[in-house]
């Protein structure tokens, strides 16, 4: 039995198939130009069409459509009234047609429950699926701290802490920015900041679970202008921004304690981060698996076709 999967995010184009244990999901980030710091909906919408085609031809050369059980989607970014971003609806109608055709059932979830599903799996730790367990969604658009629990075949992740205002994405691309950087900037500070010698850090102050990244902005701009050097003010902000996860992440194990926590996301795959929240005893995803993927939409389309 074979599921696939569609996500068509603000950033990426992505189509995947799973049997159970094993999966390939083909990807491609949208074109943004050169200097923006995204794209308007519509725009991210007729991208998703154009890219739909190609990732298609590349992954259903290699599935018998015999053994395709079911068809899952992502539809918004959260499973909360209100999530709603129109590029999902690309996703959306080509999975419909697909599950018509096929005559299998369409499984629809939520972008960032695929993100779990996603992480879990590729961590070795699909059993997190079905218990209690902490998690960070840390993305572009989103820097959430989610107290995760079995619903069924799929999880519900309830938001109990994150950012107050712009995500650690949006903090993370604003430097790509100030740097001459493209978008996505993730990537490319990541390597950048491995050319860091220096260790300063502004101390983001946590509220119990909460924080507030919009003043490291202007810390990281100060860095830029005192420096001048590219790699020290990467390190400077993605050192900011995993202070302000590590506290919260301690405040959570104290508030939940015994909990396993998972990180999944595009930050998620940094190097740096991972290498600071290591002493947490974190689990994440493989990095090709933290970044947007239809993986874990995928994982929970098998999983409801399970029973």
């Amino acid at each position: 039995m074979i599921a696939i999967g569609f996500d068509t995010s603000n950033y990426t184009t992505s189509i995947a198939w799973f049997d159970g244990a094993d999966g390939v999901n083909e990807s491609k980030l949208l074109p943004v130009k050169e200097g923006a710091l995204g794209l308007r909906q519509s725009d991210a919408v007729f991208a998703h069409i154009k890219s739909l085609p190609e990732l298609s031809g590349r992954l259903f050369s290699h599935v018998d459509a015999g053994k395709i059980a079911a068809v899952g989607v992502s539809t918004r970014p959260r499973a909360v009234e209100g999530s709603y971003m129109p590029c999902f609806m690309a996703g959306y109608a080509q999975a419909k047609v697909l599950g018509d055709v096929l005559d299998v059932p369409l499984v629809e979830v939520s972008h960032q429950q695929g993100h779990v599903a996603a992480a879990a799996w590729s961590a070795g730790r699909t059993d997190l699926l079905d218990m209690p367990h902490l998690g960070w969604h840390l993305s572009g658009g989103t820097t959430e701290l989610l107290l995760i629990r079995p619903q069924e075949k799929n999880v519900a992740c309830a938001r109990i802490g994150g950012t107050t205002d712009i995500s650690a994405g949006q903090l993370i691309d604003r430097t790509g920015q100030l740097l001459g950087l493209r978008f996505p900037a993730g990537k490319q500070l990541d390597v950048l900041s491995r050319e860091a010698k220096g260790t300063d850090v502004f101390k983001v102050k946590c509220n119990g679970l909460d924080f507030s990244l919009s003043g490291v902005q202007n810390k990281v701009q100060q860095m830029y202008e005192k420096t001048g050097d590219p790699a020290e003010t990467a390190a400077y902000a993605l050192r900011c921004v995993a202070g302000a996860v590590f506290q919260a992440t301690v405040n959570a194990q104290r508030a939940y304690p015994g909990l396993p926590v998972i990180f999944s996301g595009g930050v998620a795959s940094n190097t740096l981060l991972r290498h600071l929240l290591a002493p947490l005893g974190p689990i994440f995803a493989q990095p090709q698996y933290s970044t947007d993927n239809a993986m874990g939409v995928a994982i929970l389309a098998h999983r409801a076709m399970e029973g």
